[in-house]
């Protein structure tokens, strides 16, 4: 996974820059298929702002943007933003793709084949005789 820290607007620390890089690097733990993900730290009006765009296959791309009085707090912030995205595509993925092979083969085997005869009632068949 490539990433990549960026500053705009100012200059930033080289310990902002590895506090960003170590958290976005716990990124492929919620999503393995992470391809990329760049950090935008940036001074807006005199406010920090954190950017974080993350690619990963099949074209999806997440993006999440805060911004605090504190850098490190929108690191933070934008980083439980961005993992929150991630964790609610991959259970729309996950509910798109089905069961497991194994599971459906055990309902089926516990179902009775459509073409079998339901078992025989025993008795005679007059309903007087169940008493």
């Amino acid at each position: 996974m490539n990433i990549v820290v960026k500053a705009r607007h100012m200059d930033a620390t080289d310990a902002l820059r590895q506090y960003a890089e170590s958290k976005v690097s716990k990124l492929p733990k919620f999503f393995n298929q992470i391809q990329s993900v760049e950090v935008i730290l940036d001074m807006e009006a005199n406010q920090p702002t954190v950017e974080i765009v993350a690619t990963a296959r099949h074209r999806n791309t997440f993006v999440a943007r805060h911004r605090d009085e504190d850098m490190y707090a929108c690191v933070d912030q934008c980083f439980d933003k961005i993992a929150e995205q991630i964790r609610r595509h991959k259970g729309k993925v996950r509910h798109r793709q089905g069961q497991p092979h194994s599971v459906t083969l055990e309902q089926t085997q516990q179902q009775p084949h459509p073409l079998e005869s339901p078992p025989a009632r025993s008795g005679t068949g007059d309903p007087d005789s169940l008493h």
